[in-house]
């Protein structure tokens, strides 16, 4: 009897481990990662796992979004994100003027609205008063900068391996771009145009900015890297006195022309002009801290060094 018993029990238990094995598996539930880091203005950022629903207010903080694979997250973005294509089929909430749309952001219902220097901090504390987490990324001083700010959106976004692998490859570039300074024999001086509305008093950098150091380490002077404030307008006097070797023109896309430059009165005396050392650029690679930073350094060098190719 009792080895009768026995045996329907192996039995029952053997019937029982089988139907466990053909049943279906579930996945066990991902546990919360708990983020938590200090944004530009020394607040304390807590979020119970990576953003997965993202406003981004700012076009540098966009183009840092998708750089790291995060551009599926990204469910609003301001007017002027335009970089890359795919940001444009995201819903804008405005941004002209700093005039964002509030009722619109609050109903995509982010875990995250990313800004940026750019933005005002009034609009931070406006979003912590929706309640909605908000992170404030600061203005990178330098490529370490830069790359620190890649981490840190990876790790809000749940793409830190990506950040990482960004960041080496963009610091490969920037030696590349190094070396070639290096071996270069000239230290041109520049003028770096922003805005010339008035053609006799055209905006500039000053010292203080990324402009100008992307200029510095590209192998150039900086006319202006004398003024105090980071941007200022620039006497044609002072311009004429410093005589610069080449004129770059971040005013190109609001429709500056090398035939323009040098059809301006008085501007015939310089020797950038005469030689036709005026180059347009893309100003969204110098004055978007983003990514595309070191594709700014490596059109300056082109301009500065024409041996430079990044093919290589």
């Amino acid at each position: 009897m009792k080895q009768r018993n026995f045996l329907f029990l192996l039995t029952s238990l053997l019937i029982l481990s089988l139907i466990a094995g053909c049943a279906p598996q579930t996945a066990a539930p991902l546990a919360a990662t708990n983020i938590t880091l200090t944004d530009g203005l020394g607040r304390e950022v807590s979020l119970p796992q990576p953003a997965q629903k993202i406003v981004s207010t700012a076009a540098s903080n966009t183009e840092i979004l998708f750089a790291l694979g995060a551009g599926a997250q990204v469910i609003g973005r301001d007017e002027f994100s335009n970089y890359p294509e795919e940001a444009l089929t995201v819903e804008s909430i405005g941004g002209g003027m700093n005039d964002y749309n509030m009722e619109k952001i609050t109903a995509l219902q982010p875990d995250l609205v990313l800004v940026a220097e750019i933005n005002p901090p009034e609009l931070v504390k406006a979003l912590e008063k929706l309640n909605i987490p908000v992170f404030y990324l600061s203005n990178p001083d330098d490529f370490n900068g830069l790359y620190q700010n890649l981490k840190t959106v990876g790790q809000l976004t749940g793409h830190a391996s990506e950040a990482e692998a960004l960041s080496a490859s963009l610091q490969t570039r920037v030696d590349k771009a190094l070396e070639t300074v290096k071996q270069s024999t000239t230290q041109p001086t520049v003028f770096f145009e922003l805005d010339a509305s008035e053609p006799a008093k055209p905006w500039t950098s000053g010292g203080g900015t990324f402009v100008n150091y992307l200029i510095t380490m590209a192998g150039a002077q900086n006319i202006a890297a004398e003024l105090e404030s980071d941007w200022a307008q620039y006497s044609q006097e002072d311009l004429l006195v410093k005589n610069p070797d080449i004129i770059i023109l971040a005013d190109a896309k609001w429709g500056t022309t090398t035939e323009m430059v040098m059809a301006r009165p008085g501007w015939e005396e310089l020797k950038a002009v005469q030689k036709g050392n005026i180059y347009p650029i893309d100003d969204d690679l110098t004055s978007r801290p983003g990514p595309r930073m070191v594709d700014g350094l490596e059109a300056l060098v082109k301009i500065f060094h024409t041996d430079f190719n990044t093919n290589d």
